[in-house]
């Protein structure tokens, strides 16, 4: 490919920067990824043995927060690879559908991901970061860029090991070799790919493309919420419509009010303008993408916690039960204070506030019925919101300050 050529799959300092409807589109497989993710949480949750106790339940979770990450990463690095490249260009086209092509086997084999559809889970993902990283290796010649797809091919190439080796062992050594994968890709990500003799890769697409990377993770957080809504509303029809479940139902629908609200305003809003005010925007962008991993992780418990509601609103609580209705908010407004830091360099007091009430409920909840553990935390989200809604009353629109 000619350098003329090259050049022009870029995208460019002067091009818009606003996500394209190709990318709303993509977005639209992880609906129902997440979809998936949600009902594993349920199982994990509703399995006799680790319902009753909390901790069984947490270790539960980590094998399905396993799948989440490895869906996470491939849709980061694609929100990073339309920032760095022009979604206009047939060939970044072509990328983009194929990687959304190979994310719905993904999301297809995530049920069984963890017993007999992990070959399929693994080698679908190895197959979309070496298949991609190869292709811009092709196209990029002649090219400073190339260089740094090579050098993450080098990483994926060897967290492709343990990868597809794990999908053949047993559940501890599945388990144990797809954390060791997941952690090579993070931390490849996260160091810059280095290899010996070659360097590391110092270029970052937040630095050239905040504010577009800025909307697609908002994008990504509404997508999360939609999903909430869709599996609360399935979950409804999947049994008798009586004034319990359909209460159940309403309180659903207000937490994911709560959490949009509460993610909007205001550092929501103003996250590409922290990382163009950042003096890093690398560094500061790299913060922001932890903050939406904790916050789309607790938007989803919350959802799970929403759908075991709907399962049995007036029975007795189980204590993992709680924990996923109280803990998915809670988990939320951790990552929303981590965020809020980023945008204004502080932590307003109503979230962690809001994180102790709902720590400190979750004993008292044990045994009650699930729709009162819902009504609770529905209240703690409700009194973070109007926290909100009266500090900023009457006072100008506060800037983005993050921190130096």
């Amino acid at each position: 490919m000619t350098t003329n050529r090259v050049a022009n799959l870029l995208r460019g300092r002067e091009s818009p920067q606003r996500p394209t409807f190709l990318e709303l589109f993509f977005d639209l497989v992880y609906v129902f990824a997440l979809t998936r993710i949600v009902h594993e949480l349920v199982l994990d949750y509703t399995r006799g043995h680790v319902a009753e106790t909390l901790t069984t339940a947490l270790a539960e979770n980590g094998e399905t927060l396993l799948l989440l990450l490895a869906v996470w990463w491939i849709w980061t690095q694609t929100a990073w690879m339309t920032s760095r490249f022009d979604p206009f260009q047939p060939e970044i086209q072509f990328v983009v559908l194929a990687t959304m092509f190979g994310s719905l086997f993904l999301a297809v084999a995530i049920s069984g991901a963890l017993a007999e559809t992990g070959l399929l889970f693994a080698s679908t993902y190895v197959a979309i970061q070496v298949g991609r990283t190869l292709f811009f290796v092709v196209t990029l010649r002649g090219h400073d860029l190339r260089r740094v797809n090579m050098l993450s091919l080098v990483w994926f190439g060897a967290s492709a090991v343990p990868w597809l080796v794990g999908a053949f062992g047993p559940e501890l050594t599945r388990n144990s070799l797809w954390a060791l994968a997941l952690a090579i890709d993070y931390l490849g990500g996260r160091l810059g790919w280095p290899v010996p003799g070659l360097g590391r890769s110092r270029v970052s697409p937040w630095a050239v493309a905040g504010e577009h990377l800025a909307e697609r993770y908002w994008q990504f957080v509404i997508v999360a919420l939609g999903e909430t809504i869709l599996t609360s509303g399935s979950s409804l029809l999947r049994g008798p419509i009586v004034d319990e479940r359909t209460l159940a139902l309403a309180l659903s629908f207000l937490t994911t009010v709560l959490l949009w609200r509460i993610y909007f305003y205001r550092a929501g809003q103003i996250l590409g303008e922290a990382i163009a005010a950042a003096v890093d925007p690398g560094r500061l962008g790299r913060s922001a993408e932890l903050c939406h991993l904790l916050m789309v992780s607790g938007i989803l418990v919350t959802s799970a916690g929403s759908e075991l509601v709907l399962i049995d609103p007036s029975g007795h609580a189980k204590p993992a039960w709680v924990g996923a209705i109280l803990g998915g908010p809670a988990l939320y407004l951790a990552g929303r204070s981590l965020f809020e830091h980023v945008a204004f360099a502080r932590v307003s007091r109503p979230r962690l506030i809001g994180i102790l009430a709902l720590v400190a409920l979750a004993p008292l909840m044990v045994r009650l019925p699930p729709l009162r553990v819902a009504a609770a935390a529905a209240a703690v989200l409700l009194g973070v919101a109007v926290a909100d809604a009266i500090r900023a009353h009457g006072r100008p629109l506060e800037q983005a300050s993050p921190p130096r």
